[in-house]
């Protein structure tokens, strides 16, 4: 009876009460509540609201969750997509991995591309890294500063990984495309340098395309 409260409570307007639900719903963990948040995920409007929704979710048994996450892939509603992807790197249950596909890592949808590189980082499998900086790559230079920080930071943790990425980023530093080119290099400064801060990354990848490396104008 609780639980089933809780349930309907995730359709009240008033965002606190859907928090509340949320809470009590994943502090329940009963699998038959799992598709309703799912799809309350999709369509739910308040960021923190989302983020208990996903907590919920991740109480769960993975194999109640991650089948269902992954039909969630497939919505043509980028709210559900973007938040399925969110929780499956949250859940960071490698089975999910073959749902990442080309496709999500290179979406329209920003926020549904940087959710899909987020988790791409968390799921991918040993040796696959490379393939995945592949992908990865060829979303540099795209969006506003946040979307250029997020692939920055999926591209940071992947070279971690397996170090075996990184002639990729390098690569594509003397791409023709001026925005692809200084994006790969304020990446490799972050690799280089960690701690280094984005904003000072980019700009020290600006003045060496000024200057060039050699110290002489381009």
């Amino acid at each position: 009876m609780r639980a089933l409260r809780a349930l309907r409570a995730l359709e009240s307007g008033n965002p606190s009460v859907r928090l509340r639900a949320a809470l009590a719903l994943g502090g329940a963990a009963d699998p038959r509540s799992v598709d309703t948040l799912i799809e309350r995920c999709a369509v739910e409007p308040e960021f923190f609201v989302r983020d208990m929704l996903t907590w919920a979710l991740t109480r769960h048994s993975s194999s109640a969750t991650v089948p269902k996450l992954v039909d969630a892939l497939r919505s043509e509603r980028p709210q559900a997509r973007s938040q399925a992807l969110h929780t499956l790197s949250k859940i960071g249950d490698r089975q999910a991995w073959p749902a990442i596909t080309r496709a999500l890592l290179t979406d329209a949808d920003e926020e549904v591309a940087r959710s899909a590189w987020r988790a791409a980082v968390v799921l991918v499998p040993g040796g696959e890294e490379t393939g995945l900086a592949g992908v990865l790559a060829t979303q540099l230079g795209r969006g506003g500063r946040e979307t250029q920080l997020s692939l920055s930071r999926a591209l940071v943790a992947l070279v971690a990984l397996d170090e075996a990425a990184l002639p990729i980023l390098r690569t594509a530093m003397t791409h023709p495309t001026p925005v692809v080119r200084r994006h790969a290099i304020a990446t490799d400064r972050l690799v280089r340098d960690p701690d280094a801060g984005f904003e000072f990354a980019v700009e020290e990848a600006k003045r060496i395309m000024v200057v060039g490396a050699s110290g002489r104008e381009e």
